[in-house]
């Protein structure tokens, strides 16, 4: 009876164990044809406008492209890849939009679980045409409508490499199309030249008319302008694709001639060649320069100090105020940080239109004067003009602006130093998302600098929600890597208890001794503008001299 007893549960286990075998085959072959049917994809499919060549004088084609987009998944059937790939016109070459319709698509991508599929894929493309592959495209858009887009951009990256890697060994002719949607940020995403044959954007896309991280443009002419600009660190054709019927399209195709027209006075500078593979170091064993913006003069009389930073606008150089400031910095036997503001004229000349008065040169005057005080002493001076330009915010009257004139001016500014061999020109953004859509150039830009303070999105007024330095630097340097220039953080705070200010800033040293390419660093020893924070008191990154001296020697045990 025991034995019995035995068997009858077993039985039971048996036939549990057939059913949810014959349930799990069920299922597998289920979502594998649903699979390889669901393979075309609406989402995705744009009509071509055009494509712009920088190599053609920034000539604009019409193209005759066939386009199909297509959802793939790792067990996507043959047959139903044949079937959509059955209809090809022998006469137009082929883009084909590839997207992964799958979770966790960049990981997955990444770890080759879309490897069979992509090689499948790829031995059923016709030889004797140029085909371009897109991959996942829109991916930097800040919006997580599919499951690629707003991921780390050296994850994507990884992945986008990894697709070309396959396709090309597969079908070594295959032409790899990188297709961001032209966002702010896109630069953050380019995976390389040498993956990338094309670059593709897109205008009126789902993804685009969802995000709210940026005030959409005036019109589609300078919203076109402006996606351009952001790709034009890519030495590649660049194609543009819209979502919308052929009304759109052909008025998209008239709007894309008088963008492209409307850049070429700035193609010079715009399109120059940019030293993207460069890296410049400290030494080894050097820490990085050190500063203090400290107008109390609290930090000044410490012995690690070797720099101080002034902010100058055209009220101090008019008046003379810069020239007896910066005196006494050289006096002290410091270096200068100089950030010129452009604005707070004394001879009111249309301070909203500062750029273009700049780049016109009606403050050339000041401008001179500056830059003739400067040259009295043999000392390094970092001289940086119109900083954090990116923010969309309009705080400063330059801020929020065109960038080819913002880069107009800033080149105007600083080709009236040209030959004063002790200036040190700096391009200074905050590090925000978008940074390199004004980058100035490479041959009017010694040093990089970028803000940081450890505030954090929300819930400003406490203290113990700040990010940490690591966080905020790696994230920042990452969004000007394509400048390929030293790194000079000439503003950075934390705000807080003095205990927790000592402990921000020695996790800080740490990593600004792992970072050679950091050539210096000037701590904001002041509160901000109450002013600029309303009703929410300004914080304040004021600091002893003893949390400062333990900085100092965190950064010195560090190297």
């Amino acid at each position: 009876m025991k034995a019995k007893g035995v068997l009858l549960p077993a039985a039971g286990l048996v036939l549990i164990g057939v059913l949810v075998f014959y349930w799990i085959r069920f299922s597998l072959f289920s979502k594998s044809d649903s699979y390889s049917t669901d393979v075309l994809n609406a989402a995705f499919a744009e009509q071509p406008v055009g494509y712009v060549n920088r190599l053609d004088s920034l000539g604009v084609a019409t193209p005759d492209l066939q386009h199909i987009s297509i959802q793939l998944y790792p067990n996507t059937a043959d047959t139903a890849l044949a079937a959509v790939l059955k209809n090809l016109k022998a006469d137009k070459d082929l883009l084909l939009t590839v997207v992964a319709g799958q979770e966790d698509a960049v990981r997955m991508v990444t770890d080759g679980e879309f490897d069979d599929a992509l090689r499948l894929l790829c031995s059923l493309l016709p030889e004797g045409k140029q085909i371009y592959l897109r991959w996942d495209p829109d991916m930097e858009v800040p919006v997580q409508i599919y499951s690629w887009q707003y991921q780390s951009p050296a994850d994507y990256i990884e992945a986008f490499r990894h697709v070309a890697e396959i396709c090309r060994n597969a079908k070594p002719k295959l032409q790899m199309m990188w297709s961001p949607a032209g966002y702010p940020g896109t630069e953050e995403y380019w995976s390389g030249e040498d993956v990338v044959d094309a670059v593709g954007i897109s205008v009126n896309g789902r993804s685009e008319l969802s995000a709210t991280a940026y005030p959409p443009d005036p019109d589609r002419r300078t919203a076109l302008r402006r996606k351009l600009i952001r790709t034009r660190f890519m030495n590649k054709p660049v194609w543009v694709f819209a979502s919308g019927g052929d009304s759109l399209v052909n008025a998209l195709q008239t709007d894309l001639r008088e963008a492209v027209k409307s850049m070429r006075p700035d193609s010079a500078f715009l399109f120059q060649q940019y030293g993207t593979n460069e890296r410049i170091e400290r030494a080894a064993n050097a820490i990085p320069l050190l500063g203090v913006y400290d107008p109390r003069q609290a930090l000044t009389s410490s012995k690690a100090v070797q720099v101080e930073h002034l902010f100058v606008d055209l009220g101090n150089i008019q008046t003379g105020g810069f020239a007896k400031d910066f005196e006494a910095v050289v006096r002290r036997g410091h270096e200068a940080i100089v950030t010129v503001e452009p604005w707070r004229d004394g001879k009111v000349r249309k301070d909203s239109s500062v750029l273009r008065n700049t780049a016109l040169g009606v403050y050339d005057e000041e401008f001179k004067s500056l830059f003739s005080t400067i040259s009295k002493t043999s000392l390094p001076v970092y001289v940086r003009f119109a900083h954090e330009m990116e923010i969309p915010i309009h705080r400063y009257s330059w801020q929020s602006q065109d960038p080819a004139l913002y880069i107009r001016a800033f080149r105007h500014f600083m080709d009236l130093g040209k030959g004063i061999k002790n200036v040190k020109k700096v391009w200074g953004p905050a590090g925000d998302r978008g940074s390199m859509e004004w980058y100035p150039g490479s041959d009017v830009v010694d040093v990089v600098s970028i803000a940081i303070y450890g505030l954090p999105d929300k819930n400003i007024t406490d203290h113990t929600k700040q990010e940490s330095f690591e966080t905020i630097f790696n994230r920042k340097v990452w969004r000007v890597r394509l400048a390929s220039k030293p790194i000079f953080i000439t503003e950075f705070g934390v705000k807080g208890a003095e205990d927790y200010q000592s402990e921000w800033l020695e996790k800080a040293a740490e990593v600004l001794a792992a970072h050679k390419e950091v050539t210096g660093v000037c701590y904001f020893n002041l509160a901000d503008n109450p002013e600029v924070w309303g009703d929410i008191p300004a914080p304040d990154w004021g600091i002893s001299l003893s949390t400062f001296n333990r900085f100092v020697e965190a950064l010195e045990a560090s190297r």
